[in-house]
């Protein structure tokens, strides 16, 4: 006897089905392909665009820049101190300290798998990994550092100046490869063989009876789904689940500051859940401290506003349905691969 889930029409809304490749290289400066690894769940092709394919010299040196805090106007932050490898790539604290101990208004969410995103920030402004990867070296509470002197810091450099030159075909120290580096090195961040991942590939040890109760109601009842689906578990669009409105009042525009629509007020794009039992505090603005919180937060159906997404509505779970749901979230963690 198994504790094995029978087959049946509720694993559609994960379970895509996609081609599976390697992410190869070509056009001179370090072109051999760089292999990638495939954890289980995530066998899935690598949309890697074709002006900047993956390569190990490119890798490495994004790699490279990925912990360097040459990159900030102090000197003392890098990509890593707020993407932390050990908190799976994403902040341990609400809002992130910028240079100087500046502060925005939003979490730093785990970049792992964003090689498959479909665009970036909370708010979707950047469509491509390369446009992402430079924004937060410019920011006045995060790095706050202009392009230039980022490069002439790097330039001044001969362990830089020899990276670059074997990384790209022209070898320049320049703002375009520095984000085509960044960029490569993220999309190396991938995560999948959780217990999720192990059981549906045949472990029937892999997923407790509890946690597959909570798999059921993430396709079921509870809905989660409609927004966390495939096998990143998120469909990369964005929703208003009243996170941003308090007291009646809009807090952060979200969306609608890239769209100039009103239907997109207080949307927020749908964060993965592979790893979430790993990326404390939740939400945009990392305002819920505990998934036990995310859980009633969604249970109570969200905070109404005048925008709120329908699919956000109170599902009533009991003690032992929000437990069941719980454990199937936390069987989401598994092992993330990079570089």
């Amino acid at each position: 006897m198994t504790n094995r889930l029978a087959p049946g029409p509720w694993l559609a809304p994960l379970l895509l089905v996609a081609c599976s490749t390697h992410a190869t290289g070509g056009g001179g400066g370090g072109s051999v392909a760089f292999e990638m690894p495939r954890p289980e769940g995530l066998d899935l092709y690598l949309p890697v665009p074709a002006d900047n394919p993956l390569t190990p010299a490119k890798v490495a040196l994004g790699e490279r820049l990925f912990f360097e805090p040459l990159l900030s106007a102090d000197e003392k932050l890098s990509c890593s101190s707020c993407h932390k490898p050990e908190h799976a790539f994403s902040d341990t604290v609400a809002v992130s300290a910028g240079v100087y101990g500046r502060r925005g208004t939003r979490n730093a969410p785990s970049i792992v798998n964003a090689v498959y995103g479909e665009s970036f920030f909370w708010d979707g402004r950047a469509a491509t990994l390369e446009d992402q990867a430079l924004r937060p070296i410019q920011a006045p509470n995060e790095m706050d550092m202009s392009l230039d002197s980022v490069l002439q810091r790097l330039g001044g450099k001969p362990e830089y100046r020899e990276r670059f030159a074997a990384a790209f075909p022209d070898g320049e120290v320049s703002a375009p490869n520095l984000a085509r580096a960044i960029a490569s090195y993220v999309r190396t961040l991938r995560s999948g063989d959780s217990p999720f991942d192990r059981f549906f590939a045949g472990d029937s040890t892999a997923l407790s009876t509890e946690a597959q109760n909570g798999f059921r109601l993430f396709v079921g009842r509870a809905r989660c789904s409609l927004c966390h689906a495939g096998p990143t578990l998120t469909d990369q669009s964005f929703h208003n689940t009243g996170v941003a409105w308090r007291d009646g009042m809009l807090a952060d525009s979200g969306r609608a500051a890239v769209t100039g629509t009103r239907d997109a007020l207080g949307a927020f794009k749908t964060p993965s859940l592979r790893n979430v039992a790993r990326t404390a505090p939740y939400m945009h603005d990392g305002s819920i401290a505990t998934l036990e919180e995310v859980v009633e937060f969604y249970d109570g159906g969200g905070n109404p506003n005048p925008y709120q997404d329908p699919d956000i509505r109170p599902l009533n779970l009991n003690a032992s349905e929000r437990s069941a749901l719980l454990a199937f979230l936390r069987s989401l963690s598994g092992k993330v691969t990079a570089g």
